[in-house]
């Protein structure tokens, strides 16, 4: 899909701009709550990431994502920004995105039919948790005050209520990536291969 370092550059900005939306998304649609569970969009946009711009430029738009949060910009999730941020339980998500986006981008690069599309997206999917899972015990067990009991265990346990919503998503990121990867002639897929 990325035809020069130009046209990367500009659709690396746009996606790291769609991940500013895609973690406050519930501060536009308050609706997307759902047992006290904020639905994020930045998983999504970075396997969509990964889809479109492959194994080179998915990676560099997450990275631009995570600098410009780095710097001050309130593009984190709760509107979050900041050097602090790296100290945060959660930060280990945010840097998964960069891996997830090259590994989507990777599996991708040759074989672009719906059920590869799927796996990359899932297998995606579990890199972003493994990771970002991790982190969170890490940063609970080292340098944050951790909960009375706090275990390995428990941090998974925490994970269960969003893993439903990002299996779904992972569907929706192969979906929308598969549709729009057929609108470029040079990596079109083939109709037969996505669902109506």
């Amino acid at each position: 899909m990325v035809k020069s370092p130009v046209h990367g550059m500009v659709l690396a900005s746009l996606f790291a701009a769609l991940m500013a939306i895609g973690a406050n998304i519930t501060s536009i649609v308050p609706i997307l709550v759902i047992g006290n569970v904020p639905v994020t969009l930045q998983t999504v946009v970075c396997l969509i990431a990964g889809i479109l711009l492959g194994k080179k430029w998915g990676p560099i738009a997450m990275t631009v994502y995570l600098l410009i949060g780095l710097a001050g910009m309130p593009v984190f999730a709760g509107w979050g920004g900041g050097l602090g941020t790296l100290i945060s339980p959660t930060f280990g998500f945010i840097l998964s995105y960069i891996v997830v986006a090259w590994f989507v981008g990777w599996m991708t690069e040759k074989h672009k039919s719906f059920a590869v599309l799927v796996a990359a997206a899932l297998i995606g999917s579990v890199i972003n948790y493994v990771l970002g899972t991790n982190w969170m015990y890490m940063a609970y067990k080292l340098w944050f005050n951790a909960p009375e009991g706090f275990t390995y265990v428990m941090a998974w346990v925490w994970m269960l209520p969003t893993i439903p919503k990002d299996i779904i998503l992972s569907f929706v990121a192969a979906v929308v990536g598969a549709k729009m990867l057929q609108v470029f002639p040079q990596t079109r897929v083939a109709k037969s291969s996505i669902p109506a």
